[in-house]
């Protein structure tokens, strides 16, 4: 035969291609795996060629090309591109519950593996390997290869749950077992390793691996940013990065491959998923599934014809030692009692975390340990080293490898793979359960409906005439189906607690399912960008895993991506400047209010769709109100924004509008060119033009005009009020802040820092001081000033504040506060009388919580005084007066104490109107509030005794009080 020509090499892809397309084709609808076909087929043509006289001529010399290929180029050709493909099309929010049991079985279960087969073959096979060549052995037959086991869970459509396991610990498991292999393959070729060093190999070379792709995930997801509507430069930039990572990391860094690729396709799942929209989705899709395919079956195919060539060139090594077909069994049999131990050692382990797993699933789990390509490329390497470099493996070592690993590759596919489907059978894990069961057949009864609805708007036209039903009804399966109505899926009268259980999380599935689908719809309609479409999309996957054992529960974990991060208070706290601090300010707002929008509108998208198609059966009704109970704090949030910020929801409105009007006006040239009203050349001219404006729209967006903070100041009360001279030098050293809600100000008993005014939004205060206080609207709205009062007699803050909704306010440090107090007498009166109106509402919140502060505020300016008196002077509170304790110290007649802040009132006032027990004047004292005006002391006067070697300070102010008493 003469010399091979590189055309033939092409040859046998075109043949591959043909055999798989064949196989695809002819083997659908049974339970022949496709890819034990491939490698059936791959054997049959390797057999053909190297075990027959006369060969396959030109197919046999491209057969040759491939099997002699280098076995490091074999895997960085196919390894990438199916690596990437797998880790990128699995569900991250099942990846992170399940890292914990695939971490397991890829890391200790890969090394006990490694060791337990390399015992068996050195302790039972007759060929005097040494322990590292054994071991050598074992690490490269612990190898789960992905390709053979995801290509197998695709076809036998397993669980989620099962698929990511396995699939993700076969992507782990394929990682570190090449890293054990190329431990080992560096002791058989003479370099030793203590303890310390393989250490460090190990960390070096997973770790690395793990960091590497990780870079390579974060600059191309970046760079995939930039690119706006070019669907074939945003999937070659996929293909390209796994290639281009692979090759870093085998050559260039000598680090993992595999774990490099996979983190980079994990990645991708975790955060790049969403850049992915509509053709460019699908496109993506039909790409990345077409490359595994062809990997796949070239692949699958080679490995079927290097079995072969192991095999039949080595004849006459087989002929010597004619006990090696039965020790390929006895490997066999090794390996699968291997793959027992392991799962069964960490069975008690992987019960606990992630999903857990169950007997029938470990069982699954054994059975699936399948070994392809990635092995057989392993073995191949060794082979080659053992033909050049002699001293330290022989040539036959070299081939019983081969020999050895590609039985082992031939009958797990074969036995395994063949029976896994009549396993999962026997166990019962490929049923439908009874509701699915139910749902479907009132699936295939509304499918008669619609079949029956498109008829009678079908069936005559005015061009052909009448349609034959007789020969309609024959065609479509539906009709013929169902003879009788069926019940309704969830009004079947069942009584067991479990059946209604099971129907309840059925259709919470279905509505996250439909909530999910709203999300991608609003994502290609430009209602959500791309970060908030990730937080929405994870916020239901992480729901969909908590339906059995809780209500709906998506908003969960959508709360800490509406409420401002505890961070944020320290970012307002902090010297940062102040634009960047409303830069941030306003961005949290506005995603706050896209997630919220979202939410509520996909919510009510999936609550309809739910209705129309199940109607008012009880289970859906409990779903259906379990999903307008989760509104409430987005309603709750977007009205507060709305009251706060209505500036912010007028934007975000601004820009959904614009791209909704600019995606309807490239939908409609379209049309146009579909209908031949439009050549190509017109409409692809409108087309880049609205493609310009749409770019411009995505990198220059409306944005946000926050109202300057000396405007908003200045219509503050406090600030307002003050002189020009006073309010100038307070603006500079005023800290703006936005609070989301349920947001601490202050806590009672801390040290008083500053005030807040609060600009807009409401606060409500709580106090276990006053907590006889029978306040029923314990709140404080715009205008308020709160803390001042703690900051003038330099005492802790006398209550909690915690924002009852989206508040923007302003703070002020107190040394700020009482370098202004003592600049002028007047504006130290000015405070005294500012701080009275929030300790009012708090210690008399049966008459104040009624009036506005502003309305407060005019009663305390036009009829109150405010008066201090020494150490020994006699104060007197007549009737119709109230008076407020602001500093220092009273004593009453009968020597009672009382401490500011406090409420004086007079001796015939009726205490009930205070929420006061009316047994005693004690209980006036352990009020704290407000202080009005003095008279002369009248025979209702009521007497009191300043104490304290300081000044007291009172206010007082006239009131109409009843005469009771």
């Amino acid at each position: 035969m003469g010399e091979p020509e590189p055309d033939d090499a092409v040859l046998f892809v075109g043949v591959s291609l043909v055999l798989g397309i064949a196989s695809r084709h002819l083997l659908r609808g049974t339970r022949v795996p496709y890819t034990v076909a491939l490698l059936v087929l791959g054997v049959a043509l390797g057999s053909l060629e190297y075990g027959t006289q006369h060969g396959l001529g030109k197919l046999g010399a491209g057969i040759r090309i491939w099997a002699n290929i280098n076995p490091d180029l074999l895997l960085a050709v196919f390894l990438p591109a199916l690596l990437f493909e797998s880790s990128f099309s699995m569900e991250i929010h099942q990846i992170k519950r399940c890292m914990a049991q695939m971490v397991l079985l890829a890391g200790p279960g890969v090394v006990l593996s490694t060791f337990l087969l390399g015992s068996a073959v050195k302790l039972t096979f007759p060929y005097d390997w040494s322990w590292k060549t054994s071991l050598l052995l074992g690490g490269l037959l612990s190898a789960t290869d992905p390709v053979a086991v995801v290509a197998l869970l695709k076809e036998l459509g397993a669980s989620k749950k099962l698929s990511t396991i396995i699939e993700g610990e076969s992507l782990m498991n394929d990682g570190t077992a090449i890293v054990v292999y190329q431990l080992f393959y560096r002791m058989v070729l003479g370099r030793t390793f203590d303890a310390g060093s393989i250490i460090k190999f190990l960390s070096e070379v997973s770790l690395g691996a793990v960091a590497l792709g990780l870079a390579f995930g974060i600059i191309s997801v970046l760079w995939l940013g930039f690119i706006f509507n070019d669907t074939i430069i945003e999937i070659s930039l996929t293909l390209a990065v796994s290639y281009i990572a692979f090759f870093t990391a085998q050559d260039s860094l000598e680090v993992s491959g595999v774990l490099t690729v996979m983190t980079l396709g994990m990645f991708y799942a975790a955060f790049a998923k969403t850049a992915f929209k509509g053709e460019s989705q699908q496109s993506l899709h039909h790409f990345w599934e077409m490359v595994a395919y062809i990997a796949n079956t070239l692949i699958f195919i080679l490995s079927g014809v290097v079995i072969a060539d192991g095999v039949l060139q080595n004849n006459v090594h087989f002929e010597r030692h004619g006990t090696s077909w039965g020790f390929l069994l006895l490997l066999y049999v090794f390996v699968q009692i291997s793959r027992l131990v392991v799962v069964s050692v960490l069975y008690p382990l992987l019960r606990q975390f992630g999903y857990g797993l169950d007997f029938k699933e470990a069982m699954i789990l054994v059975w699936s340990g399948l070994r392809g390509a990635v092995a057989l490329s392993l073995s191949l390497s060794v082979k080659r080293t053992s033909d050049t470099v002699q001293h330290y493996l022989k040539p036959e070592v070299g081939t019983m490898f081969v020999f050895f690993t590609g039985g082992i590759v031939f009958l797990t596919l074969i036995f395994n793979g063949s029976t896994t489907q009549f396993l999962l059978h026997i166990l019962g894990m490929d049923k439908l359960s009874a509701t699915k069961l139910r749902i479907l057949k009132y699936t295939r009864y509304e499918m008669l409906n619609k079949a029956l609805e498109a008829f009678g708007e079908l069936r005559d036209d005015e061009e052909l005439g009448p349609a034959d039903w007789a020969t309609v009804k024959k065609h479509i399966t539906c009709l013929n189906d169902l003879d009788d109505d069926p019940e309704h899926p969830h009004d079947v009268d069942d009584r067991d607690d479990h059946v209604h259980t099971m129907n309840i999380r059925d259709i919470r599935v279905r509505l996250l399912n439909g909530v999910q689908a709203a999300y991608w719809a609003m994502l290609e309609e430009g209602r959500i960008n791309q970060a908030t479409a990730n937080i929405l999309m994870r916020s239901v996957d992480e729901a969909m895993d908590l339906v059995s054992r809780q209500p709906l529960c998506d908003w969960k974990g959508l709360k800490s991506n509406v409420q401002f991060p505890s961070y944020y208070r320290f970012l307002q706290m902090s010297r940062l400047p102040r634009k960047l601090v409303t830069y941030f300010t306003v961005e949290r707002l506005e995603s706050g209010c896209y997630i919220c929008a979202a939410f509520l509108r996909a919510h009510r998208i999936a609550r309809r769709q739910l209705h129309d198609f199940l109607g008012d059966s009880e289970v859906a009704r409990i779903v259906i109100d379990e999903s307008n109970a989760e509104g409430e704090e987005a309603r709750k949030f977007l009205e507060d924004v709305r009251v706060t910020f209505p500036q912010v929801l007028r934007v975000l409105k601004t820009r959904q509008v614009t791209y909704s009007v600019l995606a309807h006006l490239s939908e409609y040239i379209q049309n146009l060119q579909k209908t031949g009203l439009l050549e190509e050349k017109e409409m692809v001219h409108l087309d880049d033009a609205l493609q310009t404006d749409l770019k411009k729209l995505k990198r220059n967006p409306p944005l946000v005009k926050m109202p300057r903070v000396s405007d908003l100041l200045n219509t503050h009360p406090l600030v307002g009020a003050l002189p020009a001279a006073a309010r100038d030098p307070l603006l500079s050293n005023t800290k703006e802040t936005v609070r989301g809600h349920g947001m601490i100000v202050y806590r009672e008993g801390s040290r008083p820092t500053g005030i807040w005014l609060i600009s807009i939004g409401v606060v409500k205060w709580t106090s276990q001081r006053l907590s006889r206080r029978h306040s029923l609207d314990p709140i404080l709205s715009h205008g308020s000033t709160l803390g001042l009062y703690e900051v003038l007699i330099g005492k802790p803050y006398i209550c909690d504040m915690i924002t009852d909704s989206v508040v923007h306010c302003f703070f002020i440090e107190a040394e700020k506060i009482d370098e202004l107090r003592h600049s002028d007498p007047s504006i130290e009166v000015f405070l005294w009388q500012e701080s009275a109106l929030v300790i009012a509402r708090l210690l008399l919140p049966q008459i104040f919580e009624k009036m506005a502060m502003h309305e407060i505020r005019v009663l305390v300016a036009e009829r109150s005084t405010m008066n201090i008196y020494i150490k020994g002077e006699d104060i007197e509170i007549e009737q119709n007066y109230i008076g407020i304790l602001l500093e220092g110290f009273l004593k009453t007649r009968n020597q009672n104490l009382i401490t500011p802040p406090a409420v004086l009132l007079p001796s015939n006032a009726d205490l009930s109107l205070f929420g006061l027990e009316s047994s005693g004047f004690q209980a006036v004292l352990i009020i704290l509030v407000y202080f009005q005006k003095i008279k002369r002391k009248t025979k209702d006067s009521k007497c009191f005794h300043a104490c304290s070697r300081e000044p007291c300070r009172l206010l007082s102010y006239c009131t109409q009080l009843p005469s009771g008493g």
